[in-house]
Parts: C-alpha cells; structure tokens; sequence
C-alpha cells in the first residue's frame, strides 16, 4: 500500500497542477459553454472515466511502451485531437438547434455525452505522459505491491480532477445560463465552446511530438 506521506505528498502535487488550467479544463469549459452544466458534468464524469484504461495501462506496465513508442503515442495524440476538433465542429453547427442554455444539455442523450468525454479522457496523450512520469515517483518500492499502489495514486488524481473540473463546468454553465437570455447571445457563446475545442485539438495535434 502507498505509504501516507507519499499519497499526501502526490495528493497536494496532483492538486497544485489540477488547478493550473490545461486540455482537460480546457474541454469542460467548452463543452459546458456548448451544452449547459448538465452536459459539462456529464463531460467530466466521462473524461474522468477515459483516464481510468490509462491508469490501468501504466499500473501494468504497459503505459511506458505506449508513450516512449512514436507511432503508438502518435495514433493517439491525432486520434483525440481529431475527435475534439469533430466536437467542436458539432457544436458550432448545431449552435442554433436552441435558444435555452438547457436545451442542447437536454436534447443530446446523456449516454452520448458521457461517451464524447470517455473518448477524449482515453485518447489525451498529456494524461498519458503525466501518469507515466509522475506517478512512479510517489511509488514505495520496498512495500510492494507496486501495480497496486499506481492504482491507487490514479485513483487519487481523478477524485481531485472530478471535483475540480466539476468547479469549471459549474462556472462555465452558469455563465451560459446567464448569456441564454438572448438567443443570439447563446448561439455566439455555443460557437466559442466549439471553437475553444476545435482550438485544444490543434494544439494537442502540434504540440508533444516525439522525436
């Protein structure tokens, strides 16, 4: 089992950058600007569940493989910049489907929400990396049980990620609650959340090669 110190240690590490904005809040406030709060936690439920299969992979061992080999690393670093960038797509041409901040959150099914976030949470290539080199760190080799105590650290991390991303998505779907008064208003707010998303993919795709 993980000694205490060392999961207090990692749970303030993991906090500290959690709270630094990256792809992960990135994507809540866009989905949440295009969907309403209910879309934007349902988002997070389902990035936090995509995270779950590479804490698996890097507890097993095989997350090392995947991010130090280039064509593998690069198959998902351009697959999960393609789905954002289709995402965001979407959202901007159904921008006008509704003039509520609850109507698109309503008329998308949860079950297909849930799954865009479970997609991009699995194919971030950033998650990937970080659990790979900061999760071993914290790891106390003379206790054994080492697969157990990285389950245990990922664990950790998307407990903190589930209560910090939800703040987003709250703040974000707040804010569209408020721009729904004018429908114009919330079909320009709907186009900058796709746009912030179609915006992450790039970036993701242009960033984090490896050589």
């Amino acid at each position: 089992m993980v000694p205490l110190s060392n999961l207090l240690a990692f749970a303030v590490a993991a906090a500290v950058l959690i709270a630094v904005p990256g792809p992960s809040v990135l994507f809540v406030i866009g989905r949440s600007l295009a969907l309403g709060r209910r879309g934007g936690l349902l988002s997070v439920l389902g990035n936090a569940l995509g995270m779950v299969p590479q804490i698996a992979a890097v507890a097993l061992g095989v997350g090392v493989a995947l991010a130090q080999s280039v064509l593998l690393f690069s198959i998902v670093k351009f697959a999960g910049a393609a789905y954002l960038v289709f995402l965001g797509i979407q959202a901007i041409r159904h921008r006008g489907r509704s003039t509520t901040a609850a109507g698109p959150s309503r008329s998308a099914s949860a079950f297909r929400v849930l799954r865009q976030g479970v997609i991009v949470g699995a194919t971030n290539p950033k998650s990937l990396v970080f659990f790979v080199a900061v999760l071993p760190q914290f790891v106390e080799y003379s206790a054994g049980g080492i697969p157990l105590q990285l389950a245990v650290l990922g664990a950790v991390f998307l407990l903190i990620a589930l209560v910090s991303d939800s703040v987003w998505a709250l703040a974000a779907g707040t804010a569209r609650q408020w721009f729904a008064r004018s429908p114009k208003r919330i079909s320009t707010l709907s186009t900058t959340g796709g746009a912030m998303m179609i915006a992450l993919g790039g970036t993701l795709a242009l960033t984090g090669t490896k050589n």
